[in-house]
């Protein structure tokens, strides 16, 4: 049967069935309904692909993969883990890295990406963001896809998101994430937070850490109303920790005398941003540290600081490590390069954009945290990304209380700590590896598989240049915020690709990215800080030199 055959055929059956009377009729009805699969397919597959995300003009936030090969060569570059750096080939299919060597061949099915005079690297891990995170009244304006595209197109290929408990519930918190995050376009973890306590907490703790690949909690010392724990919760939650081998994680900064603060600045009439940073002064982060610090050490189980922006917190993290107690310290990207001079700036949308707890302090803090991480008083950086926009912003415009605290990183984090630390002579491009990558992945168990560019691991790699130089404004950023506390900053070393998985996610300045294309990766509970743990307990109980017998006195 001929095509004119089967047209006539086909006009015959379908003039029958839906009344057409001619060909013209029928040819009509057959484009729209091509017209309609093929829209509904586009728009399926572009269902978070539209033109809010803050992408550069006519660049789109989708799309394929530059390579659909599985097989991807990168040739002649320095390749640089946390140990060591060498000129080799990486040979990567399937998603992992197959060999680094000098001088691989491959076949022409092979993607290949020259790398010489360049650095090839792990892609970066986040320990620290919040995406889709509901808080103040609102909801941070990156979600799973826009924030993972973002930092995608920053070097960042993995992140660890924080868990918020529905009600107090774990499982509802996690069942509700999880969801969020179906149109991750990136490998991402979990922590989960811990706002209260009882036996079903308790109980779920072990179902995160046994059956969610969880391995890390927590736990807020500030937010008082919300977020916040006291001291007999936090004992609770630090012993539940220990016995699931799990992280415990804290907020610090003294919530009940920030609330106080809060209280003195409302009573002189400072309702604008800069009342944020007087009502809790880096003496509060201090105290919640060395507080949070002397509770682990009495439960003996390893404890996480996040966001250190003080010299005051760092200060007890460095005490405490000098007399080896197992204590980690994360710095975030704005408290290593920014000051709070913005705070009091006359502009309300500017001055608020900057609010983000604990604040971010004057300047000579940023300096001492960046000497820490360059003596390893602290270990690695993160964001804290909790991206809020100035229309969000603007909840507090008369009361400093309301507007929602957080601040960009997951883009600009890599960019900032080449520039900051390693440009400026502070770090070796072996620690800057180690402190964006790898000891993330070791503190939350997932090394070599992810952090290191070795024979195995996932295939998360950047390539740097740092010859090429960057500049971050808000117009050119991939984050869906209108404003960067970064903005008009410029500094040298580029990243100029990202692989994420073994495919090709940016290059030439353009993002390839798939919604769903992310997986979750689950976080093992007993990461190296808990060795020697039993040893250090078996010597406590020895020392105690307790119970002593004594004889029963006459009644």
């Amino acid at each position: 049967m001929g095509v004119h055959q089967v047209f006539q055929v086909m006009e015959s059956s379908v003039s029958r069935l839906m009344g057409f009377n001619s060909i013209p009729q029928l040819v009509y009805f057959m484009l729209l309904v091509i017209l309609i699969f093929t829209t509904s397919s586009v728009s399926e597959s572009n269902q978070f692909c539209d033109a809010g995300f803050g992408y550069g003009e006519g660049e789109p936030i989708c799309g394929t993969p530059s390579s659909s090969s599985s097989k991807l060569l990168i040739k002649g570059g320095t390749v640089v883990n946390a140990h060591q750096l060498e000129i080799a080939d990486v040979y990567v299919e399937d998603g992992k890295i197959i060999a680094v060597k000098p001088t691989i061949r491959v076949g022409d099915d092979v993607l290949v990406i020259d790398a010489t005079g360049k650095f090839v690297m792990p892609g970066g891990i986040d320990p620290h963001t919040h995406l889709a995170f509901e808080f103040m009244g609102t909801e941070t304006i990156d979600d799973f896809f826009s924030g993972q595209a973002a930092a995608l197109a920053g070097g960042t290929t993995m992140h660890i998101d924080f868990v918020i408990p529905v009600n107090g519930s774990l499982t509802a918190g996690v069942e509700a994430y999880e969801k969020k995050a179906q149109k991750s376009c990136m490998d991402y973890g979990f922590h989960m937070a811990i706002t209260k306590w009882d036996e079903n907490v308790s109980r779920e703790m072990e179902i995160m850490v046994k059956d969610k690949g969880i391995n890390s909690f927590k736990f807020f010392l500030a937010y008082k109303g919300s977020l916040m724990i006291n001291d007999e919760l936090l004992l609770e939650g630090l012993k539940k920790c220990k016995s699931l081998g799990a992280l415990a994680m804290v907020h610090a900064e003294n919530g009940d005398a920030v609330y106080e603060g809060q209280k003195r600045m409302i009573e002189l009439g400072i309702t604008g941003p800069e009342g944020h940073a007087l009502s809790r002064p880096a003496v509060l982060e201090g105290e919640a540290t060395a507080r949070a610090i002397r509770l682990a050490g009495f439960v003996n189980t390893p404890l996480y600081v996040v966001h250190v922006m003080s010299i005051d917190a760092m200060e007890e993290i460095a005490k405490a490590r000098k007399v080896g107690q197992k204590v980690v310290g994360e710095p975030v990207a704005s408290g290593l390069v920014l000051d709070d001079s913005w705070l009091w700036n006359p502009d309300f949308k500017t001055a608020a954009k900057y609010v983000m707890s604990p604040p971010i302090r004057a300047s000579g803090h940023n300096k001492a945290l960046q000497a820490a991480l360059s003596t390893g008083v602290l270990q690695l950086v993160g964001t804290d990304h909790c991206a809020f926009n100035s229309t969000q912003k603007a909840l507090g415009i008369d009361d400093f209380r309301k507007i929602p605290n957080g601040v960009n990183g997951i883009e600009e984090r890599m960019h900032l700590v080449w520039d900051t630390m390693v440009e400026s002579g502070q770090i070796s491009v072996t620690d800057y590896v180690r402190l964006t990558s790898t000891e993330c992945a070791r503190i939350f168990n997932i090394y070599p598989r992810k952090g290191a560019i070795l024979p195995g691991s996932d295939a998360d790699i950047i390539i740097l240049n740092p010859n090429s130089s960057f500049e971050i404004t808000s117009k050119s950023h991939h984050s869906r915020l209108d404003t960067n506390v970064y903005e008009g900053r410029r500094g040298k070393g580029k990243i100029e690709v990202t692989i994420a998985g073994g495919r090709v996610v940016w290059e030439n300045n353009k993002l390839m990215v798939v919604p769903g294309s992310g997986k979750y990766i689950q976080t093992p509970p007993f990461n190296y800080l808990f060795n020697g743990i039993d040893k250090a307990d078996a010597r406590y109980l020895s020392s105690l030199q307790a119970p002593v017998k004594r004889a029963k006195s006459a009644t």
